[in-house]
């Protein structure tokens, strides 16, 4: 078997495994120990390679950044049942009641707010679909607005920090999840801002779907609803400073405040009446399936990649996706539209820990910031949790639903909301700075190293010019080249 052929034809049995349903951190596992011993046995890879295995495990086990991972996941658990969502969309839905729509923006409201302070979408919609759907569908909201608002508000959390896909997306990009969160803060915040103007035309247009509520449903009024809002905000409030503002400000690390946030849901659950042996068993539980799930996936994913840089598959993608017309902008549309796709049978973990290791290289090689398309694929990969046949909100919010309302009634709401998601990708390709405008320091690229390269060149005697002309090469000359990569490869993954 030729090396040119090894990579295409590794890629497409990993797509073909993940089609037939096959668990995914077992696929990427069995391609990449697969073609490893169809490469020793055809002489195209050494098998020192599969030494590197074991340091790649280690390698996952020491990373700090993916700590906050658990620590998040439980902080969305504990609070999911400690009666933050419950006290804030029954406060802010008599404050935004008078005016017609106002159910479907105290979703949106809160399920930000449930975004900065859970960054668990299955809690977001969980929570607001129990509490939030039962109340508009019986003052008379159509169905598809209903319940398409709640699908995408509890979405939120995957954008708005401290969202989980936001800390995947900083390890396998090596980029800092400040950084990352940073960026995404003023992205996350203007999908808000489309929601509640597409509901704004939805009470212009068909004001009979999204009413007001009734007198009789108002039961807070005047200095007694300003009184239980401002004591219902500084809960969430309070925890998002802990959380965020201690991230932002340099005070802790993501981990860190991570571990705060997990300590402060804890306290606001006791405080609240609601912590018990049951409810810290239920997070616990859930949390080390969720973390358990992703180790496994990422060493899966450890062995397929060591596989695949053994046969050039790097340069195999990296060729595919630099010779697309458009140079950058060309490969960003591109990497989205196959992600949009993607997304219908893979879950972002999934994305993430694939594809996203395979396109870092070549966005660093076009000079693109890594930061900014970071945030570009979270935007995108927040699709796949609102179109079917694999998206997870739809899902939450069917095992809430009331009875009466129909699977296909879930999906027509979410159409509008992946519409708005595609067009804030576009906003966000064509306009980098709602990105990067907000970070603190640009991410140096290759493209600075490789001026400075050329400013020392020009100013440097010929004699010292760098000696990196190819010249053609004699077979022996060309294999001991090969060696010399693989070598070079075999100490880049043991880190010897």
């Amino acid at each position: 078997m030729s090396l040119d052929l090894m990579a295409p034809i590794m890629f497409v049995s990993l797509i073909f495994f993940l089609l037939i349903g096959y668990p995914v951190a077992f696929a990427l596992s069995a391609v990449g120990l697969l073609f490893s011993w169809i490469g020793i046995h055809f002489d195209l890879l050494r098998p020192e390679l599969l030494q590197a295995l074991p340091n790649q495990v280690y390698d996952i086990m020491r990373n700090d950044t993916l700590l906050a991972i658990p620590f998040f996941t439980f902080m969305g658990l504990i609070l999911e049942r400690s009666g933050l969502a419950e006290d804030m969309l029954d406060t802010i839905g008599q404050l935004f009641g008078t005016m017609r729509g106002g159910i479907a923006y105290a979703v949106i409201f809160v399920g930000a707010l449930l975004a900065a302070t859970t960054g668990v979408v299955a809690a977001s919609v969980i929570s607001m679909g129990l509490i939030s759907l039962p109340i508009m569908l019986r003052y008379g909201y159509d169905t598809r607005i209903a319940t398409g608002v709640i699908a995408a508000s509890g979405t939120l959390a995957q954008i708005i920090p401290p969202s989980l896909v936001l800390i995947v997306l900083a390890d396998q990009l090596g980029t800092s999840v400040g950084d990352m969160y940073t960026g995404a803060m003023l992205p996350g915040l203007l999908l808000c801002v489309f929601y509640a103007v597409f509901i704004f035309m939805v009470s212009m247009v068909k004001p009979q779907w999204v009413p007001a509520l009734p007198p009789e449903a108002r039961t807070l009024r005047g200095a007694a609803l300003g009184k239980r809002v401002v004591l219902v905000m500084i809960p969430p409030l309070l925890l998002i400073f802990l959380v965020l503002g201690t991230i932002f400000l340099g005070i802790a690390t993501p981990t860190e405040g991570g571990a705060m946030g997990a300590v402060g849901a804890i306290i606001l659950a006791m405080m609240n009446r609601r912590l018990d042996t049951s409810l810290l068993k239920q997070a616990m539980d859930s949390t080390v399936k969720l973390s358990t799930f992703v180790v496994f996936i990422l060493i899966g994913a450890r062995v397929f990649r060591i596989a695949f840089l053994g046969v050039d598959g790097d340069k195999w993608v990296e060729h595919l996706l630099t010779s697309l017309p458009g140079g950058a902008t060309g490969f960003l549309i591109t990497v989205n539209i196959m992600v949009f796709f993607l997304a219908f049978f893979l879950d972002f973990f999934e994305i993430a820990f694939i594809l996203v290791p395979l396109l870092a290289p070549v966005a660093q090689s076009l000079d693109i910031n890594l930061v900014w398309f970071g945030v570009i694929l979270a935007v995108n990969m927040q699709t796949s949790f609102m179109h079917p046949p694999f998206g997870f909100a739809l899902f939450y919010l069917r095992s809430v639903a009331p009875k009466e309302v129909k699977s296909t009634q879930i999906y027509w709401g979410a159409v509008p909301y992946v519409v708005m998601q595609l067009i804030m990708v576009g906003a966000l390709i064509a306009f980098p700075g709602l990105v990067t405008g907000s970070l603190h320091a640009e991410v140096k690229t290759n493209a600075d190293d490789a001026a400075s390269i050329m400013q020392q060149m020009e100013t440097a005697p010929s004699s010292d010019l760098p000696q990196g002309i190819e010249i053609p090469a004699s077979d022996a000359s060309a294999a001991e080249s090969d060696s010399l990569q693989s070598d070079a490869l075999l100490k880049e993954l043991t880190g010897q």
